[in-house]
Parts: structure tokens; C-alpha cells; sequence
């Protein structure tokens, strides 16, 4: 369960034409909002007759000490660049308790657990890989893109039985100056060596996402999450 104590997160919702019946939570990166990936669906080439709502928190705004301590959307302060020490556990796991209220919500809303998917970008999958694979329900995927593990030793001792079969669709970029492909490497090998389901999926780039990328998103949230009454 959430603690009830936490500021709730604000967020972009994007419905379908249809009354939804799945539901896409998808998460920015340092410094972005909600705002940066709303414009998305239209290029996941998803099926006219899909029932996916999708929510795009908004980070809370708080100082990053490795931006001089600017103030900006951050869902974990950095102090170090180093891979090691860069997502802080303790704040980590207040993110995953405002965003398992969003999944709480939308479960209350008649969607269950498994008919909804975690996407993460960079911090934004930190947070999404943490919360997905501890999850206590089995969810129907997960999205983690240019992005790495957050204490991984931990992994083995807390993954939830649920989501052992996590289908986890992992993209990274091969020339990736912010969160080296090494990172994203290392986090598929944990991930693999703790029994989890990973298509690892590299792509020319930089620290983002293309087009050519979000269209193989876009098949792997439709075939795990087709409409239920087509």
C-alpha cells in the first residue's frame, strides 16, 4: 500500500476513444515533466481500437546537487555521476510509493494490476525497474529506457514472486553520454540473473528515444495489453 502522507503526484491523462480497460504509467527523466512524453501515443503506432489510458506523472520539484543545486523536476536528488551512488535509495523508494499510488488509483478506477504497465525514461526507469520488479501484484509489463538499477545487489532478496514473469522490454542507446550503454548492460544481466523476462533492445542513439525506437514500444505495450472486448 501507499503512504496516504506522501504529496500526491500531478499528471498528464490521455484517454482513448473507447472507456479504457489498460493502463500505460510512464515516467520522465531529470529535469523534464509529464509534459515531455505526453506527446507519444501517436507514434507508438498502437491498434485504432485500443483501450490504453495513459498517465505521465510529473516529477516533484526539488534542488539537484549536481546541477548547482537548481531547483527542477527530479524524482531523486544526484550528488555523484558515479553509477554506484547516483539514485539514493531512501528517496528512491518515496518515488515508488507516489507512484504505486498512482497504480492504486487506477486499480480503484475497475483496472487491475495486471493491466498495467510501468515506463520509465533514465531516472524516470530507475524508478519504474525498482517499483516493477518488488511489486506485490503481477503487472503487465514494464519499459525501461536509457536507464540502470538502483542498488542492484538488492534485487535478489526482494523481488516480488508476482512478477517473476515481468515481461520487460529494455532500450538503450549505444552512444549514451549520461547513462553509459555499459550501465544499461549491467542492469539487463541482473536482471536476467534473477529470472526476469528481458528483450534487451539497442538502438544508435544518444541519451534519448527516436521514432523507430517508440515503434517497437508501441508492439510490445499492444501485445501485452490488447483490448479485452475486441
Amino acid at each position: 500500500m501507499a503512504d496516504s502522507s506522501l504529496e500526491p503526484l500531478d499528471y498528464v491523462e490521455l484517454n482513448p476513444k473507447q472507456e479504457a480497460d489498460a493502463c500505460v504509467i510512464w515516467l520522465h527523466g531529470l529535469g523534464d515533466s509529464g509534459d515531455g512524453f505526453a506527446g507519444v501515443p501517436p507514434y507508438l503506432d498502437l491498434a485504432e481500437n485500443h483501450r490504453i489510458r495513459f498517465i505521465f506523472p510529473h516529477a516533484p520539484v526539488r534542488p539537484v546537487t549536481i546541477n548547482n543545486g537548481m531547483a527542477m523536476r527530479a524524482w531523486y536528488d544526484i550528488k555523484s555521476m558515479d553509477l554506484e551512488g547516483r539514485a539514493p535509495l531512501d528517496e528512491v523508494l518515496v518515488s515508488c510509493q507516489q507512484v504505486t499510488a498512482l497504480i492504486e488509483q487506477q486499480i480503484a478506477k475497475g483496472i487491475p494490476s495486471s493491466r498495467i504497465l510501468l515506463a520509465g525514461f533514465s531516472q524516470g526507469g530507475v524508478i519504474a525497474l525498482h517499483l516493477a520488479v518488488r511489486y506485490a501484484q503481477p503487472l503487465a509489463g514494464l519499459v525501461a529506457l536509457s536507464t540502470y538499477l538502483c542498488q542492484p545487489s538488492l534485487m535478489a532478496g526482494q523481488a516480488s514472486p508476482e512478477n517473476r514473469q515481468l515481461a520487460i522490454f529494455f532500450g538503450h542507446g549505444t552512444q549514451d553520454e549520461v547513462v553509459p550503454y555499459a550501465a544499461g548492460k549491467a542492469a539487463v544481466e541482473t536482471l536476467t540473473a534473477n529470472g526476469f523476462n528481458v528483450a534487451f533492445n539497442t538502438y544508435p542513439l544518444a541519451h534519448t528515444v527516436d521514432l523507430n525506437e517508440l515503434k517497437e514500444i508501441g508492439g510490445f505495450i499492444q501485445k501485452q495489453l490488447p483490448p479485452l472486448n475486441d
